[in-house]
């Protein structure tokens, strides 16, 4: 069974806790009822507590929380927070023993990773410390591979954190290892790490002569532009249709959020094959899905890249460490701005400004301005005209008038029927 989690806790001795999502509203019930049965402080007198006693915490933020005794040190008991999992002593006057709720089982499940070995046979403390800081309190994707033989014991999984394997993850900051060798390819998290053919994919178009928002995120000239698709419900159902409802829960920018919190640990890129997909930084210190275009310069290095997810494109100094390996899991995303040509017009013949786009000499960047103008901000539609060779469009501004009349109307551009 697969399903969304928090993670609660690590344990120090790298069991993770989790409280699946469909338990929150028991969970927070169940806690309303504690808060409103229990005030004031813990047990003030003398009590002889045992351990394995069920019992009740006052913690550090004064919310009361179940409890269990798993260590009696004289007047500090080490307690495990049976909904949440993490271990903490404390004085005895914050606990309180109890029998109530104890038919309730604990909310949060303890387990470990399917198959994997960590280094030395138990979790090093540098590798609980990374996934303390990449899990806690974060929502995450579980797939159960096995279920233990006693049912306390910890449930074995696979986990994913924006689409990305946990196992992956750790086997790759080389924290672990697969049990079974037949499993080590599965466990490769890079583009480039074998030798497997790797590009980005399209999004589904909608059926030329429907209309669709649009939004245009970059331009080449004022006839290329990149669009990105807005919300259709024509394309929803045709998206349906294709590729049936994803299963994916993670968003791209849910993902891209996850890659941008451990990008550091991964692999500067260092092979410049052309179309090649990878991480790049941009200048806001955001890294983006990108694809290397060509090398501009040998010394220092300089390449080519565009943003594929925007349609710009971005000189980057290997010198300066901003291009890295990308995940595979970054990939089974649609590229989310498309290349297309605007019809209906063309360069006026008569344009007489001297000023010109260099890689489109045919048009002035007074041209290129105006068109900006026309479409920067705007709530745009778009019809597709044809799919291929190229994909080609009708624009329409706000107004539901093409955009490319107002450029006609400046003496910018003529009508091309």
């Amino acid at each position: 069974k697969n399903f969304q989690a928090i993670v609660s806790c690590i344990g120090g001795d790298g069991t993770i806790y989790i409280i699946p999502k469909s338990f929150e509203i028991a969970l927070n019930k169940l806690m309303s009822e504690i808060q409103s049965t229990f005030r004031g402080l813990g047990l003030l007198i003398p009590y002889c507590w045992k351990k394995g006693e069920a019992c009740v915490v006052r913690g550090s933020d004064t919310i009361w929380y179940r409890g269990k005794v798993v260590e009696v040190n004289g007047g500090t008991l080490k307690v495990q927070y049976i909904d949440r999992g993490y271990l903490e002593s404390i004085p005895q006057c914050h606990l309180y023993p109890t029998t109530f709720y104890t038919d309730i089982p604990p909310f949060c499940i303890p387990c470990q990773l399917y198959k994997m070995l960590p280094v030395g046979n138990a979790w090093q403390q540098d590798a609980v410390d990374c996934l303390q800081e990449l899990l806690t309190n974060e929502e995450v994707e579980i797939h159960v591979e096995e279920l233990p033989v006693n049912p306390w014991d910890k449930l074995s999984i696979s986990l994913y954190f924006g689409g990305m394997s946990l196992s992956s993850f750790m086997a790759h900051q080389k924290y672990c290892v697969a049990e079974d060798s037949q499993d080590v390819q599965k466990l490769e998290l890079f583009v480039g790490d074998i030798h497997v053919s790797s590009s980005y994919t399209l999004p589904p178009l909608p059926v030329p002569g429907d209309a669709f928002p649009v939004r245009v995120t970059h331009l080449v000239s004022p006839k290329e532009v990149y669009i990105c698709l807005g919300p259709s419900e024509n394309l929803r159902k045709q998206s349906d249709t294709e590729k049936g409802t994803s299963s994916d829960s993670e968003s791209l920018d849910e993902a891209l959020k996850w890659c941008n919190k451990i990008v550091k640990s991964f692999p500067l890129l260092t092979s410049f094959k052309k179309e090649l997909p990878c991480l790049a930084e941009y200048t806001d210190g955001f890294w983006y899905r990108a694809k290397l275009l060509s090398v501009t310069q040998l010394v220092p290095v300089q390449i080519l890249i565009q943003f594929v997810d925007y349609g710009t494109y971005f000189i980057a100094s290997t010198s300066r460490q901003v291009l890295r390996h990308i995940p595979y899991c970054l990939l089974k995303y649609p590229v989310q701005a498309v290349r297309v040509l605007l019809t209906g017009f063309r360069p006026a013949s008569d344009d007489k400004n001297t000023k010109r786009i260099p890689y489109s000499p045919e048009w002035s960047l007074k041209a290129l301005w105006a068109m900006v103008d026309c479409v920067e901000g705007k709530h745009l539609s778009a019809s597709i005209l044809t799919l291929s060779p190229e994909v080609t469009i009708s624009l329409y501004g706000d107004d539901k008038n093409l955009v490319h009349l107002k450029l006609i109307e400046m003496g910018l551009a003529e009508l091309d029927e």
